[in-house]
């Protein structure tokens, strides 16, 4: 195929939204359909139907609807959730420090997270009027408090906040939380188990009731997220010249970055650590359709929802019946990806 006619292609914004959604439902499909019982697309369409009450109850095989709205259905869906929450918080945090190797993982936020998730799971203790929602909320607190500091530091050492200053700060943080983890490990008993399991990551046996708790936090960091899109485009050319082209820029900043910790604070809570998949999701999707975040967002929302699917198949499935927690998956994907995007900046810098 000509490259000429891919590239017009790729660059119709309409096109972009069908491949992306396109991307998401064959996910979708896939993740439901395929496992240690095959179930085909017919089958899932009479399920479907029988869900809605469409057509009667006896005309659907009770055991494949089981396994599909018991077991298959709310593990894909807490996978795209967590898929699209990292994705859409790493093109935020891209976009606002103009750094295409920036996302929750390099910037030590999901490490932050985690470390609030431990200290719940540790301490056993619940927040009031919060019930079963303390642990995302804890790890969102974390997390924020995480990329606070993150910054006020990378400021200290470089007052230029250059890239590089940044993402070092980060990967410090990131290491010193991360030996904090593996301190309160050493000093747990019956908890071990539960907590070593919950940091590899994963969405196995988590049920619906886990999709409840991320869902409303998706849906508040996602929107807040779209609504400051323009002022995040604004902020891509940095702080002065938002500044100049009216963007509150203190106040954009701390809405943009309590997004992204809302979003990656919950997904952490849910699935555990789960790295680069909100670094190479948003970076993808520059590089095919540019880089104006009104659309740089959602189309990073339902391809990193749709990768994170898939990524969950092949961890239950490449060594069945062995399962691998996703985070080995997106590792084995994202480190090479961000070596790569690590020596193009090099290259560039060198220009």
């Amino acid at each position: 195929m000509p490259k000429r006619f891919i590239r017009i292609n790729l660059n119709n914004r309409k096109a972009a939204y069908v491949i992306a959604v396109s991307f998401l439902m064959v996910s979708l499909f896939l993740g439901i359909s395929i496992g240690t019982v095959y179930i085909p697309l017919k089958d899932l369409l009479q399920i479907g139907l029988g869900m809605l009450h469409v057509i009667p109850e006896d005309h659907v095989d009770q055991t494949l609807s089981t396994i599909v709205i018991s077991i298959r259905l709310p593990r894909v869906v807490l996978a795209g959730l967590v898929g699209a929450s990292l994705a859409v918080a790493g093109a935020a945090f891209q976009g606002l420090l103009r750094n295409p190797l920036a996302d929750p993982y390099t910037l030590g936020v999901s490490s932050g997270a985690s470390v609030g998730a431990v200290v719940t799971l540790f301490f056993h203790f619940t927040l009031p009027f919060f019930g079963h929602y303390t642990l995302p909320m804890i790890s969102i607190v974390f997390s924020w408090l995480t990329i606070l500091l993150v910054l006020l530091f990378a400021q200290k050492v470089d007052r230029s906040m250059r890239v590089e200053t940044i993402i070092l700060t980060g990967i410090i943080f990131s290491s010193f939380l991360s030996a904090m983890i593996s301190l309160m490990i050493a000093l747990t008993g019956e908890e071990l188990r539960q907590i070593i399991g919950w940091l590899l990551g994963g969405v196995s046996m988590r049920g619906w009731a886990y999709v409840q708790i991320i869902f409303p936090f998706f849906i508040i960091g996602s929107l807040m997220l779209m609504l400051n899109a323009k002022e995040l485009n604004a902020l891509t050319f940095g702080e002065e010249k938002a500044y100049h082209l009216g963007v509150n820029v203190q106040k954009r900043k701390m809405l943009i970055l309590t997004a992204g910790s809302i979003l990656t604070g919950a997904a952490v809570a849910v699935s555990g650590t789960i790295g680069f998949a909100g670094l190479v999701i948003p970076h993808v999707v520059r590089l095919l359709w540019g880089s104006d975040h009104r659309h740089v967002l959602p189309l990073s929302l339902l391809t990193g929802s749709g990768f994170l699917i898939l990524a969950d198949l092949v961890a239950r499935t490449i060594i069945s019946p062995i399962e691998l927690p996703i985070g080995v998956i997106t590792a084995l994907i994202g480190a090479p990806v961000f070596a790569m995007i690590l020596l193009n900046s090099r290259k560039e810098g060198r220009r």
